[in-house]
């Protein structure tokens, strides 16, 4: 089915929908077509994180390994793009645990021998490298970077391209049962899923700002947020201020925050015990997390630069993971050498990785403790472990700006991350973007000093839990399951 002359029954012009045809020309001139490839499927244990989340990798390539779980298997379909589509797919794998199911992980950036692997790669390559520039130039931020993440991803015409060139994804999934639950948490796993006439197609959607990026017809898309659900059920702005065709009411459900199982179940107790070190006067954690482009290392040396009086006099304690950048933390501390006899390392060794975090959910916690983990899994998933134990998330307003912690947000990359900050604040668990150190250092000033600043964040994340809040990852994995439990007693009915 053509899915690039007209969206949710919006026609698409004569001149985007070829230039959506050039787009994948392109792609196809420069790595091949291979549509029509017979790929083989194994599935094999994940080594760095099978055990924490049950998750099953599914690769191209020839050999033994297990059979599809046709009753309780599902698909998490996703990217390495950043961080942020590796967390959210985490908290699928998580929530679909949890409730008993098998978590399948299937990243189509992993298969370098298809043509999906290499389109992606390059685009993820670009992205990546504008998301560093954007950080250390002004101009290139406001004249380019910020209008294309904030304007050019909205247009209905992005998505009719990024639809064309997801035909080129599809043969990944040739040898994949059809009948399988999907989730995508990025858009294009969802649009390839829906070429390769997967069934049954969840699209998680990760913003707050409504883009037509997003969209992938066919699919039934799940919203963490109210005012984006309102945005994306009536394309708002998506073809400049046309009014256009709403889309259907079941092709999109709020849910809420995806939020791994783990991360959910322990709020309560996570959230008092934050309190208590608060008024025990106990070192005040603060996690930062450096992204997967490797941006905010500018404005974490300030931080730490900052608060090199609290640290030694073990008033401040900071984790800070800096995922597979070690080269950032290098730099960081080139600049500011005073920092490494407070410094604790915690280097490719996620076991141990794991036993810090459970130590400091019981005991004390001082100096700075960095974080580094070659691994892509291991990399994303340690601010997740690392998140229970921390006092305040300093992040960007990315995927983590829904996660159920008191949260400062830095300057965010790309304006539709605004709306993650806004949200956070409407909801009480974080606090304005800060747009410029002297702001980041006000905010954890009142974090530091104000006696109630804090404990109201983790009342407002208690009642939030309360409300279903942080229950849209468990939702995701339901519904998947509700449309293949719909489609079979609609077959019985036909018998």
């Amino acid at each position: 089915m053509e899915r690039s002359k007209k969206i949710y029954g919006n026609p698409i012009s004569a001149r985007n929908y070829n230039k959506a045809l050039k787009s994948k020309e392109r792609y196809v001139k420069k790595f091949g077509d291979d549509t029509g490839s017979n790929y083989p499927v194994t599935i094999k244990e994940n080594e760095h994180i099978g055990d924490l989340l049950g998750v099953k990798d599914i690769r191209l390539e020839a050999g033994e390994g297990e059979e599809f779980d046709a009753q309780k298997g599902i698909i998490v379909g996703n990217i390495r793009m950043g961080f942020g589509h590796y967390r959210i797919a985490m908290a699928m794998a998580s929530c679909a645990h949890s409730l008993g199911y098998t978590p399948y992980w299937m990243d189509l950036n992993s298969y370098p021998q298809t043509t999906a692997t290499k389109v992606i790669s390059a685009q993820n390559d670009l992205y990546s490298l504008g998301s560093r520039i954007s950080q250390k130039s002004m101009l290139f931020n406001k004249a380019l970077w910020e209008p294309l993440n904030y304007e050019g991803f909205k247009k209905l015409s992005y998505n009719a391209s990024d639809q064309k060139n997801a035909e080129l994804y599809a043969p990944i999934f040739e040898n994949v049962p059809k009948d399988i639950p999907i989730i995508g948490t990025h858009v294009w796993p969802a649009q390839a899923a829906i070429h390769a006439k997967m069934k049954y197609v969840v699209n998680a959607i990760p913003d707050n700002w409504p883009m037509a990026l997003h969209l992938a017809e066919g699919s039934v898309h799940t919203i963490q947020t109210h005012q984006a659900y309102l945005g994306y059920r009536i394309l708002s702005g998506m073809q400049g201020n046309d009014v256009l065709k709403p889309m259907p009411h079941d092709s999109l459900v709020y849910t809420g925050h995806y939020i791994d199982h783990e991360l959910v179940s322990n709020i309560e107790k996570d959230c008092k015990a934050r309190v208590k070190r608060k008024k025990d006067k106990a070192a005040l954690r603060f996690l930062l997390t450096i992204g997967g482009a490797g941006a905010q290392k500018e404005i974490f040396e300030g931080i730490l630069k900052a608060a090199t009086k609290q640290i030694k006099n073990k008033k401040m304690a900071f984790y800070v993971n800096v995922g597979d950048h070690k080269n950032v933390w290098d730099e960081m501390m080139s600049a500011n050498p005073k920092l490494k006899p407070l410094t604790t390392e915690h280097y490719n060794d996620f076991e141990e990785t794991k036993k810090f975090t459970l130590d400091a959910l019981k005991g004390d916690v001082s100096g700075i403790h960095v974080f580094y983990h070659e691994n892509i899994f291991e990399a994303v998933y340690s601010t997740n472990v690392l998140m229970r134990s921390c006092d305040v998330l300093v992040t960007k307003p990315s995927e983590l700006a829904f996660y159920p912690v008191p949260k400062l947000f830095v300057k965010r990359i790309g304006g539709h991350e605004r709306w993650g900050a806004i949200h956070s604040a409407e909801m009480g668990d974080g606090s304005l973007e800060c747009r410029d150190l002297k702001h980041v250092l006000q905010m954890m000033k009142l974090f530091y000093k104000d006696e109630t600043f804090l404990e109201d964040m983790c009342n407002n994340i208690i009642r939030n839990k309360k409300q279903g809040l942080y229950d849209g990852a468990y939702n995701a994995v339901k519904l998947a399951f509700e449309l293949k439990e719909k489609d079979n007693e609609k077959n019985k009915g036909n018998i």
